[in-house]
């Protein structure tokens, strides 16, 4: 059996998808990054090692995410996509006529209008966190909840609050001042869905067509009470497909099996004794000019496999000193 495995690894999530030759999904992996992306990656590849049928062969590996260029050095990847690519790639394969995807993780959100089948526009936000799934996080915290209640929480509200969102300081110091004032505790919650929301459709989606059919993707579509809200200030029914926190890593597996359909394809996919590697991750300050860049670069046994992060690509691709 021929297989496709599909890499999202993110700041908060890495996410790993499986797929076989009918674009079926066979295996799957969803875990924290925690500020360790090279062992999550390991430990992922081992999830995978042990869900996949004793036939299977990975004919190819693709990454994506925040950390592609890291996971694509680490697994030995064929290929290395975009997010946008990938997500809108995974959400026309589940919904073929989508025009508009929503797509709110962790630490960022995006959005993508495609139009015929083509993305024509996107918009992400990277850098505030109102709009993601951090916010809604630190809040749970804050009510003391459990981020798995706080959808099935907002949903029980009858009279939510208004929480001033567009800034994740002004929004705590908000939810403080309702619950001092008596709210209950579901009109919060709701509350701070309506915010996200509003953060996202006022940032991210700002000046954006978003026409129906809407597909939600990303960890946040766990939330029930947010995909209520988003219905509610879209005015239309949001669709979550099925597997929608894996979609990343789905679209990177589907685009590389469009890539390799030949037999004669030889991946560069180093294997599942990369789990148990010992991968050195480092930087320095390059002095080439006065932009005076951070490069990355990932070794082992003191051999440089690769470097990345400049403006330029002096370091890009280098493997030795």
């Amino acid at each position: 059996m021929k297989t496709y495995l599909g890499v999202d690894v993110g700041s908060v999530t890495t996410k790993m998808a499986l797929l076989d030759d009918q674009d079926q999904l066979i295996a799957c992996t969803y875990l924290r990054t925690q500020g360790k992306p090279i062992s999550i990656i390991q430990q992922g590849l081992e999830d995978i090692r042990k869900q996949m049928p004793p036939q299977a062969e990975i004919c190819g590996v693709a990454t994506t995410g925040s950390a592609r260029y890291l996971a694509g050095v680490v697994l030995g990847a064929d290929s290395i996509k975009n997010e946008i690519t990938s997500h809108a790639v995974a959400a026309m394969h589940y919904v073929p006529e989508v025009q508009t995807v929503v797509e709110i993780g962790g630490q960022d959100s995006k959005i993508i209008l495609i139009r015929d089948g083509v993305v024509v526009d996107f918009g992400m936000n990277t850098v505030c966190a109102a709009g993601t799934g951090s916010f809604l996080e630190h809040q749970a915290s804050r009510l003391n909840m459990d981020i798995e209640e706080f959808g099935s929480q907002a949903l029980k509200s009858k009279a939510p609050v208004r929480i001033a969102g567009r800034c994740t300081v002004f929004a705590e110091s908000d939810m403080v001042h309702k619950q001092q004032i008596g709210h209950r505790t579901e009109d919060i919650v709701y509350g701070l869905c309506q915010a996200l929301v509003r953060n996202y459709l006022n940032n991210v989606a700002l000046g954006k067509e978003i026409l129906p059919p809407v597909v939600f993707q990303g960890g946040v579509a766990f939330n029930q009470g947010i995909i209520k809200a988003l219905e509610e200030a879209l005015e239309v029914k949001v669709i979550v497909p099925p597997h929608h926190e894996l979609m990343g890593a789905i679209g990177a597996a589907l685009l590389l099996r469009e890539e390799i359909r030949t037999d004669s394809h030889k991946t560069n996919f180093k294997g599942f004794e990369v789990s148990q590697t010992d991968f050195t991750v480092s930087s320095f300050v390059c002095k080439a000019c006065p932009n005076l860049c951070e490069i990355a670069q990932i070794s082992v046994d003191g051999k440089v496999l690769a470097r990345w992060g400049g403006r330029c690509d002096l370091w890009e691709g280098a493997a030795t000193g």
